[in-house]
C-alpha cells in the first residue's frame, strides 16, 4: 500500500520535509516513488510548496496520507479540489438569424 508521507531532511535542529509517495513498508527516510512537495515547520507561518495535480492523481489512486499529510492537506483545500467534479468549460453557440 502506498503512503503520502513526510520525509525529513535538514540539519539537526533545523528540520524540513519533503512530502513524498511511498511505500508504507519504507522507513521514514528510505525510498521513494514520487516527491509532491516540501513542508518548512521552522518558519512562521509554516510554509508548504505543494504539486496540486500530483497529490489529486495519487489521493484518487488510493495512496493514504499520513495524519501530518492530511493536515496539510485539509489546510491547502486539496480534499475539496478532489471531491468536486472538474468543471468542464461551456462552449456558448451563438446562433445567427
Amino acid at each position: 500500500m502506498l503512503r503520502i508521507r513526510l520525509r525529513r531532511v535538514g540539519k539537526k535542529g533545523s528540520p524540513s520535509y519533503r512530502i513524498v509517495v511511498a511505500d508504507s513498508a519504507a522507513p521514514r527516510d528510505g525510498a521513494y516513488v514520487e516527491w509532491i512537495g516540501q513542508y518548512n515547520p521552522m518558519v512562521d507561518p509554516p510554509a508548504v510548496v505543494l504539486k496540486e495535480d500530483r497529490a489529486i492523481a495519487w489521493l484518487s489512486q488510493g495512496a493514504q496520507p499520513s495524519d501530518a499529510v492530511k493536515r496539510i492537506f485539509d489546510r491547502d483545500g486539496i480534499y475539496e479540489k478532489l471531491r468536486s467534479p472538474q468543471e468542464e468549460p461551456v462552449a456558448v453557440e451563438e446562433q445567427i438569424e
